[in-house]
């Protein structure tokens, strides 16, 4: 049986965050409030295959973000060390936020139950939360597939944005 999610709806609050990032600083999702609408992508591991895709992705597109004013950050259940490790192996020009303890994961409904080969574990979901200036989400990919998906969100944010 699937675990029903328990994502945070749209319209609703961002859950606040404090994570230590890739640049060596802490970043805090309040910093951004009344300032610059907020990309929070999650993705499972660091530097494995569909991940690379996924930040590299963002990272050729990030003119575009850059243009539109939009801060991207990826948040993923790994150690500083590992996110630090990926951010400078695939020279990515946005941070990575280590949730190590995946709470942050939780409170945004994205660590679930998986299964891979028949084995069940919990980890993070690709989902992708756009933050609004004010604060809160105004759009949720879900189920996101890694290539392409920083054009599927740059799309929406100029449909909508």
């Amino acid at each position: 049986m699937a675990e029903e999610s328990k994502l945070p709806g749209v319209g609703k609050l961002a859950p606040k965050f404090s994570l230590p990032a890739s640049n060596g600083e802490v970043i805090n999702l309040e910093d951004f409030k009344g300032k610059q609408m907020v990309v929070l992508y999650f993705y499972p591991k660091a530097d494995t295959p569909g991940c690379t895709k996924q930040a590299c992705g963002f990272r050729d597109g990030m003119a575009e973000f850059d243009k539109a004013k939009v801060i991207v950050l990826g948040v993923s259940p790994d150690p500083v060390k590992k996110v630090k490790n990926f951010v400078g192996k695939f020279s990515l020009n946005f941070p990575l936020l280590a949730d190590e303890d995946h709470a942050i994961c939780e409170r945004y409904g994205v660590w679930q139950k998986k299964s891979m080969y028949g084995v069940k574990y919990w980890g993070a979901m690709r989902t992708t939360f756009i933050i609004a200036k004010d604060g809160k989400i105004v759009h949720i990919f879900e189920k996101v597939k890694p290539v392409g998906h920083e054009k599927e969100v740059m799309d929406w944010i100029k449909a909508n944005g």
